[in-house]
């Protein structure tokens, strides 16, 4: 009954945010609590959907361990080192689960020509040729653009939008859980505890999370601000994305999410590097 409370009123009682917040990391990351601290936080379906709104703030989490891993990287080795080296920062961190969401998913639709063949084929733990070539695809564009980043970017910028990309692309696998159906109903998938769907009050926090990675951007680099244009390719990306997972299964299931994430993170970083480029650096203020 009280995760029924926080899902229906979830700004009357304040003190169950932090239990909300301990219960987006547990679900997105392999970082352990401490016992105490998970038994306080214990688990149910309704603390999960509730928490939703704050899993632009564990990936901002996620994007800081990228980032300081990113920076000493760089002072001890070359850039390419440092990328490497915060890609499997991160992939440890969150157990690659976006990516096995990624995968699953180019199986998936890549294999299956009906929804139901679709589900099936995202259901099997086994990674087929259309996830292999996907996920190798996928982190070698991501390796690229990160790399072009390095080239163009100081360090201090560049973690700073490994930070920015990790939010935003958090909140538009959220986006879809709020304007999409759940379409899976068994118990395998790794968000059926979300097929309830999140409410407007839930994605308007993480949108206000999402955005202060981008403030701080704008208040320490001249035209930091223009980093917040990445919000439209990254719309127009997760949008296109729900319409495609809408036209061939009817909507989205944690596989999905987990490719979508994927897919919005690289699409932010494509904008960035395309903007220093253009820009060749953004100075610090």
């Amino acid at each position: 009954m009280m995760g029924e409370k926080i899902v229906r009123a979830p700004f009357r009682d304040w003190r169950q945010e932090p239990r909300l917040l301990l219960t987006a990391w547990v679900f997105f990351t392999r970082v352990p609590l401490p016992a105490a601290l998970a038994a306080w936080v214990g688990y149910s379906p309704a603390m999960l959907r509730g928490s939703a709104r704050y899993f632009p703030l564990v990936g901002m989490a996620v994007g800081a361990l990228a980032a300081a891993t990113y920076l000493a990287g760089a002072w001890l080795f070359s850039p390419a080192v440092a990328v490497v080296l915060s890609m499997i920062a991160t992939i440890l961190m969150t157990g690659a689960f976006h990516e096995d969401g990624l995968a699953d998913s180019c199986d998936g639709f890549g294999g299956g020509y009906t929804r139901e063949r679709v589900l099936e084929i995202m259901q099997d733990s086994r990674v087929g040729a259309f996830g292999a070539i996907g996920i190798t695809l996928m982190l070698l564009l991501k390796y690229a653009t990160l790399i072009s980043l390095a080239e163009t970017g100081e360090a201090g910028l560049v973690a700073w939008v490994l930070v920015t990309g990790h939010t935003l692309s958090r909140a538009a696998a959220v986006g879809l859980m709020r304007f999409l159906d759940y379409v899976r109903v068994d118990t395998g998938p790794k968000a059926k505890p979300l097929a309830d769907g999140i409410s407007s009050g839930a994605f308007a926090v993480a949108l206000a999370i999402t955005a202060l990675p981008f403030a701080l951007v704008a208040r320490l680099f001249e035209n930091g601000w223009l980093l917040a244009l990445g919000c439209l390719p990254v719309g127009l990306a997760a949008w296109a994305a729900g319409a495609y997972f809408r036209r061939r299964i009817g909507g989205y299931t944690g596989d999905c999410l987990g490719a979508a994430q994927q897919v919005a993170e690289v699409v932010f970083y494509l904008f960035a590097a395309g903007l220093l480029l253009g820009f060749e650096t953004l100075p610090a203020n």
